[in-house]
């Protein structure tokens, strides 16, 4: 009968295992989506958080979303297993310019942010037209 011995794979499953406890730690899953060309959301996963326990700010182009939770009367619940993470979390994302917040909602345990780029016109791209002969041509 062959043995192999599986001893070395256990200390790479042990370093996976705290890499994945280290990213889950970092804060709760995220996605961002494009609806069109100029209006975004990112959309936050908060199980288990309460909209008063949650908090989003807009501060030098940087949105930040926090989360902390009330404290849990200990006398009132057991856990027997606790798999959903209520630890306080603080989130960043850096805006590109001229992107700005437009509103927030929580909906089955997912915050979304509403982002719209909103460009002056002055930063515009304008279309010059361009004329043959001595007639000088005239911005569009």
């Amino acid at each position: 009968m062959t043995m192999i011995d599986l001893r070395p794979f256990y200390r790479t499953i042990n370093q996976f295992d705290r890499l994945a406890g280290t990213v889950a730690a970092g804060g709760p899953a995220y996605d961002i989506v494009a609806s069109d060309e100029s209006h975004f959301a990112v959309s936050l996963a908060v199980p288990g958080f309460a909209r008063e326990e949650l908090e989003a700010s807009v501060e030098d182009g940087v949105l930040s979303v926090r989360g902390t939770p009330k404290e849990e009367d200990a006398g009132q619940t057991t856990f027997l297993h606790r798999g959903i993470p209520r630890g306080s979390f603080e989130r960043r994302f850096r805006l590109a310019e001229h992107v700005e917040v437009t509103g927030a909602s929580l909906e089955n345990g997912v915050l979304r942010v509403e982002l719209a780029r909103e460009v002056p016109e002055s930063k515009k791209p304008r279309v010059i037209g361009i004329a043959s002969g001595a007639e000088p041509a005239k911005a569009a």
